[in-house]
């Protein structure tokens, strides 16, 4: 992340000679919005589409931009209001989410604005349908107007915008999805019949990915690739670049057999669609998280609109070989922290390691794991102060050096075949003060508490989110994230639709046995440090001595097997069980874990692993 402001100051004037110009609008445009999505409204975006980035000079992966011909400013949450903070110049002004007296968008345009401006302008394919409605509303109570108009303006201004990537695609084999595509093809047409519904329109990558069994490298980090997909009771249509598809490909997705894929150009989609529409007679299924612009496309009639598509539980809900093979992701990724963590803590006695250098340092050790593909987000490396920036990215002659006097953490993950990992462990490399100890073992109890938690059946995140803050707020701290997403099985790292968070989300449904998902509360003080503790846990059925009504219950088991500190732990702050749980963790740390750094001869990473799961109490 860089710690210098870059000046926006030509890009805001040329982006307000465009708003007027009407060889560019069909009329002038008072304001501009520039969301994060791309047409696919991903989380985690291609070079090309990182807009809201190139406009303000904010490189979180959430953050809404908006520009006026007098002002702009822009809206980030709680993850991002140190970061913003540092990346973006006088130009702008920070709206902090979820600060009391923060206006919204629509608020603050109704005051930015005066008659006659009313015209607030946005691309409609990177902003979700269901933003648009919302937008729309309150602007209008307002006395504004939205409009969509799909020529970008940022596009147009963007000089050196990189080009779209057009990487080839990887087909993967039913020993890692456990489910071949056209048995997930024929599931949604069970659910077409049930729901009385003709076809299914697929925007969103992942969900095609998953659905055809097949990864790609057009995301930085995330396997999946530029298409869209329509699935009808006859008929499977896949748009995607031709230059992505190999022989393998088309002979994965049938080519020549009785039940196949036809493949289409990408571009020609929209061109598809509308004739699609035009000649079905029934109704359409489309997603809230669709873009507007897709939505745009299909009259009202031939709607049926859910907030999830038609496959998100389907993919969030792994099966047996999805799970296998996300302990079998989660075991390599230990073997390699437990490797990084035992060279790490000699390194800071004897050298000047700066983060960058230890990031740099633990993407080679996991390189060397067995269907290692990339990293599954931007490692993050941070020392002090830095650790204080949830999504931190050390930039090298930027970054600070680890040392014995402050606390690091580690946010890391990876895309294996067969799974996809993000765990956080923060460690003090001397000594902790007592204050910096309670913070960490109120994190410690937090995440315990979630980790043990028995909850009944239909119960969301968002019930859950307290559990995990119970002991942070009990001594006055809080932390300005949530407590857990959903893991793809090798596909986003973030994936909906369940979370674990303190407000209920559009779309948000009731965990399940099955979901992966994240514990990891933190505690954070601006300026100083970080703590988080993360692990990757699996849903699963739960027996606890009654069953009321026969609604069934459901608890956690960690996936993830890596040393939690007990240096920074005040003992005196945890209960017995709470202590029998961290024990019986280690455990299995050491059980499973151990064999495999002893085959692979890394009698280093062992030592440590040994030293860090001794018994506590």
């Amino acid at each position: 992340m860089s710690s210098k402001a870059r000046s926006t100051t030509q890009l805001l004037k040329a982006l307000r000679q465009l708003m007027s110009d009407t060889k560019y609008v069909v009329q002038p445009v008072h304001a501009y919005i520039v969301p994060s999505g791309d047409a696919h409204l991903n989380e985690y975006i291609s070079p090309c589409d990182c807009r809201r980035e190139f406009i303000s000079g904010f490189s979180g992966s959430a953050g809404t931009a908006v520009i006026t011909q007098s002002q702009a400013a822009l809206w980030v949450d709680g993850r991002y209001h140190v970061q913003a903070a540092v990346q973006v110049d006088d130009n702008w002004t920070i709206m902090k989410e979820g600060i009391k007296g923060t206006p919204s968008i629509p608020e603050w345009l109704s005051k930015a604005l005066e008659e006659p401006e009313t015209r607030v302008a946005v691309d409609p394919s990177v902003l979700r349908h269901s933003s648009w409605v919302n937008m729309e509303k309150e602007l209008s109570a307002h006395g504004l107007s939205l409009i969509g108009d799909s020529r970008n303006l940022i596009d147009e201004i963007w000089e050196d915008q990189p080009a779209r990537p057009n990487n080839p695609l990887m087909v993967l084999g039913l020993n890692f999805t456990g489910k071949t595509w056209n048995s997930k093809v024929a599931n949604i047409r069970e659910k077409l019949t049930e729901k009385s519904v003709s076809a299914c329109v697929f925007t969103a990558l992942d969900d095609i990915a998953w659905l055809l069994n097949l990864r790609g490298s057009d995301i930085p980090l995330n396997p999946v690739f530029y298409s869209y997909a329509i699935v009808s009771m006859t008929e499977t249509r896949f748009f995607v670049d031709e230059g992505k598809v190999t022989s393998d490909v088309k002979q994965h997705l049938g080519e020549g057999s009785e039940e196949f894929v036809n493949i289409h150009p990408y571009s020609e989609f929209f061109s598809f669609l509308s004739s699609f529409v035009s000649s079905c007679s029934g109704k359409i299924w489309l997603s809230k998280a669709s873009s507007q612009k897709i939505h745009s496309e299909v009259p009202e009639n031939k709607k049926y609109v859910t907030e999830n598509s038609a496959v998100a539980i389907m993919k969030a809900v792994k099966n047996d070989v999805e799970i296998e093979g996300m302990r079998n992701a989660h075991y390599k990724d230990a073997v390699t922290l437990c490797e990084f963590f035992s060279w790490l803590e000699k390194e800071v006695v004897h050298n000047n390691l700066t983060e960058t250098e230890a990031a740099t340092k633990l993407e080679q050790i996991k390189r060397e794991q067995e269907d290692y593909i990339s990293l599954s987000f931007d490692t993050i490396s941070s020392s002090g102060p830095n650790a204080a920036i949830c999504h931190y990215k050390a930039v090298a002659g930027e970054d600070r050096v680890i040392d014995n006097t402050s606390i690091y953490l580690l946010d890391s993950g990876a895309q294996y075949r067969d799974g996809t990992t993000d765990v956080t462990r923060t460690f003090h490399f001397g000594t902790p003060t007592a204050y910096q100890r309670e913070c960490y073992t109120r994190v410690l109890k937090g995440h315990i508490q979630l980790a043990t938690a028995i909850w009944p059946k239909g119960t969301k995140g968002c019930s859950l989110d307290c559990l995990a803050r119970m002991h942070l707020w009990s001594a006055g701290l809080e932390y300005k994230h949530g407590t857990g997403h959903g893991v793809g099985s090798f596909l986003n790292v973030h994936e909906g639709p369940c979370a674990i968070s303190p407000a209920h989300r559009l779309g948000e449904v009731a965990l399940e046995s099955g979901m992966i998902v994240t514990d990891e509360p933190g505690y954070y003080e601006d300026g100083k440090f970080g703590i988080r503790i993360e692990n990757c846990m699996l849903i699963k059925e739960a027996q606890p001595s009654y069953n009321f009504k026969d609604i069934g219950f459901l608890q956690m088991e960690p996936i993830t097997l890596v040393p939690i500190s007990t240096k920074m732990i005040d003992p005196s702050l945890l209960t017995d069980k709470e202590v029998e749980w961290l024990n019986s963790y280690h455990n299995r740390c050491r059980d499973i874990i151990s064999p495999l750094l002893q085959s692979a001869g890394k009698q280093q990473a062992l030592d440590w692993l040994l030293k860090e799961t001794e018994p506590l109490g």
